[in-house]
C-alpha cells in the first residue's frame, strides 16, 4: 500500500517538464523582443544591402522582396574586402582586435584570478572598483585619455622626462589599441572572474600534492578548468571591438588607422553609398557568426565532458 500510494504521485519537477507551454510562456517575451529589435531591423538592413538606388537623389531604395534583391553590389563590395581596397581596413580591424585581446587577456587574467583565489574579504570592494567606470559615460572616459595624451597632455609630458617624444594622438595604432582595451577590459575581468570564482580549488591543492609546480599545476588544472570562461570573455569583448568606431574616431580620427566600423560608419552618414554600409554590416555579422558558433560548439563540447 505504501508503494502503492507513492508511485501515483508527481513530482513538481515533473509536472514543469511535461509542460511545454509554460516554459513557451516565459519564452514569449524574449521572443517578441528579438523579433521586433534584432529581427526585423537585420532584415531592413538586407533590404537596403540588396535593394537599389535612386538614380536622382542618390539614396538607398530597400527591396522588400527578396525574390528582387540584387547581389550585383555585395559581389564588388566582398571583392573590394579580398582584394580591393577595404582589404587594408578589414585586416587592421583583425590585428588591432587580437592586440587588444591578448593585452586584455594578458592584464586581465591575474586580476581575475588575484580576486576569485586571493582577495578574501576584499573582493566585493575590488569589484566595485573594477565596475566604477561604467558609471561614467564612455565617450567622457576617451576624452579624458584624449586630455591625457595630447601634445601637453600630463603622460605626454612625463614620459618626455624618460626621453620618449611620441604623438599619441596623430593616427598612432598603439593608441587605438590601446582605447580598446581600456574601453573593454572590464566586460573580460567580469565573466573570468565568475568563471574562476566557482573552480574546486581543492584540486589544485591535489596537483601540489602529487608532485606538480605552481607552474603545471597552473598549466594543467585551472587553464583547463577555466576554458569556458576564457572563450567566453574573449568573444564577449571581441564582438563589440570588431564593429567600433568611436574609439578611433576620439583617438586618432586618421585613415591609416580606419577599421570596419569607421567604414560602416562613413558610408551610412557621410557618403552617397548607403548599399555599402549595409552590406558592410552583413558581412561583418556573417563574420561574427562564425566566432559566435565556435563559441556555441566549445561550450558543448566542454558541457558534455562535465556530464561524462
Amino acid at each position: 500500500m505504501l508503494f502503492g500510494s507513492n508511485s501515483g504521485r508527481v513530482s513538481p519537477q515533473d509536472k514543469l517538464k511535461k509542460s511545454p507551454r509554460l516554459w513557451a510562456g516565459f519564452a514569449f517575451p524574449g521572443t517578441i523582443w528579438l523579433i521586433a529589435l534584432f529581427a526585423l531591423p537585420f532584415y531592413a538592413v538586407a533590404c537596403i544591402a540588396f535593394g537599389t538606388i535612386d538614380p536622382i537623389f542618390r539614396d538607398a531604395v530597400p527591396q522588400w522582396n527578396p525574390l528582387s534583391w540584387d547581389f550585383t553590389q555585395a559581389r564588388q563590395v566582398l571583392t573590394s574586402l579580398a582584394t580591393g581596397p577595404l582589404r587594408g581596413v578589414g585586416l587592421r580591424t583583425i590585428v588591432y582586435v587580437f592586440c587588444a585581446m591578448t593585452l586584455c587577456f594578458v592584464v586581465g587574467f591575474p586580476i581575475a584570478y588575484f580576486l576569485a583565489r586571493h582577495a578574501g574579504k576584499r573582493k566585493m570592494m575590488l569589484l566595485v572598483l573594477i565596475i566604477v567606470p561604467f558609471w561614467v559615460n564612455y565617450l567622457m572616459r576617451m576624452l579624458a585619455w584624449v586630455n591625457l595624451l595630447s601634445v601637453d597632455g600630463l603622460f605626454t609630458r612625463f614620459m618626455r622626462i624618460f626621453g620618449i617624444n611620441y604623438n599619441w594622438l596623430d593616427g598612432s595604432p598603439i593608441t587605438v589599441t590601446l582605447g580598446l582595451v581600456y574601453g573593454y577590459i572590464p566586460f573580460l575581468i567580469l565573466p573570468l572572474f565568475a568563471t574562476l570564482d566557482r573552480l574546486d580549488w581543492r584540486l589544485i591543492d591535489a596537483a601540489r600534492d602529487l608532485g606538480a609546480n605552481s607552474r603545471q599545476a597552473f598549466r594543467l588544472v585551472t587553464l583547463p578548468m577555466s576554458r569556458a570562461g576564457l572563450v567566453a570573455a574573449g568573444v564577449l569583448i571581441a564582438l563589440p571591438m570588431f564593429g567600433d568606431y568611436y574609439t578611433n574616431d576620439l583617438l586618432s580620427r586618421s585613415p591609416s588607422t580606419e577599421m570596419i566600423g569607421n567604414q560602416i560608419d562613413f558610408f551610412l552618414n557621410a557618403s552617397s553609398q548607403p548599399q555599402n554600409g549595409a552590406l558592410l554590416v552583413l558581412t561583418l555579422s556573417l563574420f561574427l557568426l562564425l566566432l559566435m558558433s565556435f563559441y556555441l560548439r566549445s561550450t558543448r563540447q566542454q558541457s558534455r565532458q562535465v556530464t561524462r
